[in-house]
């Protein structure tokens, strides 16, 4: 049976889940989530999409994004995605898929919503029980608000 295509639209928010096959751990090590991060800033810039939000949890990423041509989210994603893999891959000398299935996205409206997605994927870590407070996890873009930094776009400019 064929997949459903993607719903996308133009200037969109969307909500993006990518995890682990078979729930496994894509992070293993600190360098693990540096690693990541570094390849979102490099589809950042090439692709030119804004990054609201995001946290890397041990077995599966959430992002939040904008972007002015929904037709680029697949190669984002595929190049993300592959990049990590091969990083991954060579690192630990393993084989094969790192990620379950095709990546999940819901459009997000640029409302109330999208803060409360935001704060959703910011706590997830609390959830999870990996911090005891939102800010003590170091692989979130709560701790990257109010700084100078070219990964995390402000929601101010909504």
């Amino acid at each position: 049976m064929p997949r459903t295509a993607r719903i996308t639209v133009e200037n969109g928010c969307y909500h993006i889940i990518t995890r682990g096959n078979q729930k496994q751990s894509v992070f293993l090590k600190p360098h693990d989530y540096e690693k990541y991060l570094s390849f979102l800033m490099r589809y950042k810039k090439k692709f030119k999409f804004k990054l609201y939000c995001f946290c890397l949890m041990p077995n599966h990423v959430h992002l939040i994004i904008e972007l002015n041509n929904p037709s680029i989210l697949n190669r984002i994603m595929r190049g993300l995605n592959l990049s990590y893999t091969r990083y991954f891959n060579f690192k630990y000398k393993k084989v094969g898929h790192l990620w379950q299935d095709r990546f999940k996205s819901k459009i997000i409206e640029k409302d109330a919503y999208l803060l409360e997605c935001i704060n959703y994927v910011e706590s997830n870590p609390v959830r999870a029980s990996l911090s005891s407070h939102i800010n003590e996890y170091g692989w979130s873009s709560y701790n990257f608000r109010g700084t100078n930094n070219e990964l995390v776009d402000s929601l101010f400019s909504l």
